[in-house]
């Protein structure tokens, strides 16, 4: 049963969505621009407990509440984790008042159709049993859309929305992510394809149930502006691609009823030699020009 509390946050509360999922493949990039290299970690159990850790000093970072932070996306590993000896989840909801999610993808498949469909996600009902005991509250599952191909745009979202339902059925909200890439010279036309692919998946979620989207910035303001108001639609937040922080606030600003969900643009700045003084001063900073940007679309 889905925690009424955390539901009526995601969908009423100002504020934007941290997305602290980074994953094996992009863990050792994340941990790069924080500041360290990779010869600080021998094997994967070392660089996960890095990351582990910068991710603990954020969510313990005095900025990071309620107030602004409404919801956290957690790597597996770090819902698995503990945060002061408490399961990070319930760290996040109990003492920062933030809904955890969790990222349930497994990766991405090779391009076809101009697209790159999720991989197979072995035993996802378990996954998703161990999610509702660890408290979670809803999911994230990402996939990408590298050309305006119709066939590949209707695949992705038929895939999203299959998956979701399967989320929605054990009492978890789905966060619906079929990225747009940014660089794609096409972008405008996926964009129109994808649109129209989501309001035609939205017709099969089962009664009286929302999911939520994640979408890239469109490249026409507003595009989007038909799911915001959608009564399936619970948010529609924005991912940030690989813009950086200040162009994604400037983009966001523009999509009216669009909150953030950044993950890279959210820990730019961040460096593990900084103080704590510094390192809060600079998340502080960050987490008040997102929620700024979040509230003014």
């Amino acid at each position: 049963m889905m925690n009424a509390t955390m539901a009526q946050q995601m969908a009423e509360k100002d504020g934007f969505i941290a997305a602290l999922d980074q994953s094996g493949g992009s863990t050792p990039k994340a941990l790069g621009l924080y500041g360290v290299t990779e010869d600080a970690y021998s094997n994967d159990a070392e660089m996960f407990a890095l990351i582990h850790a910068m991710r603990a000093r954020i969510i313990k970072s005095p900025a990071f509440t309620g107030e602004k932070v409404i919801g956290a996306i957690l790597f597996e590993r770090t819902m698995d984790g503990e945060v002061d000896g408490i399961p990070t989840a319930d760290y996040l909801w109990d003492k920062r008042g933030i809904v955890p999610f969790l990222k349930v993808d497994k990766g991405l498949m090779a391009d076809e159709n101009g697209v790159q469909l999720m991989k197979p996600m072995g035993d996802f009902d378990a996954l998703l049993e161990r999610a509702v005991a660890k408290n979670i509250f809803g999911t994230k599952m990402r996939s990408v859309i590298n050309a305006a191909n119709k066939d590949g745009i209707e695949a992705i979202v038929a895939q999203q929305f299959e998956v979701g339902k399967q989320i929605l059925s054990h009492g978890l909200m789905p966060i619906i992510e079929p990225e747009v890439n940014i660089k794609i010279a096409d972008k405008a036309e996926a964009e129109e394809l994808l649109l129209a692919a989501i309001q035609r998946n939205l017709d099969t979620v089962p009664a009286g149930q929302r999911v939520m989207l994640k979408l890239s910035l469109p490249t026409v303001a507003n595009l989007y502006k038909p799911l915001v108001g959608d009564p399936r639609v619970m948010r529609v937040v924005a991912l940030s691609g690989g813009y950086s922080r200040d162009e994604a606030n400037r983009l966001l600003s523009a999509n009216k009823g669009v909150i953030a969900s950044f993950s890279r643009a959210l820990t730019e700045g961040l460096s593990q030699s900084q103080t704590d003084a510094d390192f809060d001063a600079t998340l502080a900073a960050t987490i008040d020009s997102i929620f700024e940007a979040s509230r003014a679309g």
